[in-house]
């Protein structure tokens, strides 16, 4: 149960994948929109220089509904096939070591799918379902052996601690609270790179040397871990509220509208992971 999510160059809305909306000073000769560089001033849906930021009256631009829309069906494809995966692939003694293969080998894949996604330049619809159908699986075969072998309740409160940081990470960011700049930005991204290494050298210990690895997923540890990954999930999810405003204020494409929910499909997912694995290691005796 490490944490899977392979996007940690997160890019906005810009045609050269630099990120929109940093405050960033234009370069020279180059154009700019106030103080911040506009990433769509070379395509038909830019704004014209000097105009003040507002959001996109072209035809065809994303807006929040498109947005709102394509995550709804990415998530809602997670949701089905986790939901399928617990039904029919039961984690009783019998079928738990098939039920764990198919997990491992869809969650593998998915990861695959989203890297394939992630050095794209533009989203590909098909490829961000197939991603979301297959963590679904994954997540629904983890989900169901955490309730059966852990406790009944820690799937459900994994989900309402999960909506809550989404809620209040939306909250906090539409109120000003978080101001998502370049700072923000790489401080985030080392962060996430320093804790994924972490992860990976505990996982790499926990195959090769058994138990625990270096304790980074289980007793206290684990607990501190949990929650610093919850932390980062949330900031991921500043970063993709900002990804979102700067696509609609610039004018971005309606089809990107697909790249900001697989952003946040994979930041969800991710929160889910860090709270299935920290209740767990709380309710475990």
């Amino acid at each position: 149960m490490e944490s899977r999510n392979p996007v940690f160059s997160r890019r906005g809305f810009s045609r050269d994948n630099g990120y929109a909306g940093f405050n960033a000073t234009p370069q020279a000769g180059g154009p700019a929109v106030g103080t911040q560089a506009n990433p769509y001033a070379q395509n038909p849906y830019a704004q014209q220089v000097g105009a003040p930021p507002q959001a996109p009256v072209t035809p065809g631009a994303m807006t929040m509904d498109d947005v709102v829309a394509r995550t709804a069906t990415t998530l809602g494809t997670v949701v089905v096939t986790a939901v399928l995966s617990w039904l029919l692939l039961p984690v009783d003694e019998a079928n738990l070591g098939k039920s764990y293969g198919i997990a491992v080998g869809a969650g593998l894949v998915a990861m695959v799918l989203a890297l394939v996604q992630s050095f794209k330049r533009k989203p590909v619809p098909a490829l961000i379902l197939s991603y979301a159908a297959l963590e679904g699986v994954f997540l629904g075969v983890i989900s169901s052996a955490v309730s059966t072998y852990i406790a009944d309740g820690v799937v459900a409160q994994a989900v309402l601690g999960t909506m809550a940081v989404f809620a209040g990470v939306l909250v906090a960011y539409k109120a000003g609270w978080i101001r998502v700049n370049r700072r923000f930005y790489g401080f985030v991204m080392a962060a996430a790179l320093g804790f994924v290494l972490l992860m990976a050298v505990n996982l790499l210990f926990t195959v090769f040397g058994g138990g625990d690895g270096l304790g980074f997923r289980s007793g206290g540890l684990g607990i501190v871990f949990g929650i610093i990954g919850i932390i980062l999930g949330a900031c991921f999810l500043a970063l993709d509220f900002k990804q979102v405003e700067d696509g609609i204020t610039y004018g971005a494409p309606r089809e990107e509208a697909w790249l900001a929910a697989f952003g946040l499909t994979l930041t969800l997912v991710w929160i889910y992971m860090e709270f299935l694995r920290l209740l767990s290691i709380l309710n475990s005796d």
